[in-house]
């Protein structure tokens, strides 16, 4: 690698997130701040649940069912 062109890189950069968990990953920011992290997302926290407010998927199975008539 070339010197002097490449940022500096930290090897235990702190993440905070915005539901107050912290961790470290490697940077080249030294503090990052995140609104969302694994520990909060609802895929990894298994709270997902799916909303259904336009009532697309019945739109969708009524299409299925003509085409399948």
């Amino acid at each position: 690698m070339k010197k002097d062109i490449h940022p500096k890189y930290y090897n235990k950069a702190k993440v905070q997130c915005a539901c107050g968990a912290n961790f470290s990953v490697g940077s080249t920011k030294e503090l990052i701040d995140v609104e969302i992290c694994s520990a909060c997302h609802p895929l990894y926290t298994g709270k997902e649940k799916v909303i259904d407010s336009m009532g697309r998927v019945e739109k969708y199975r009524k299409r299925l069912a003509k085409k399948s008539r």
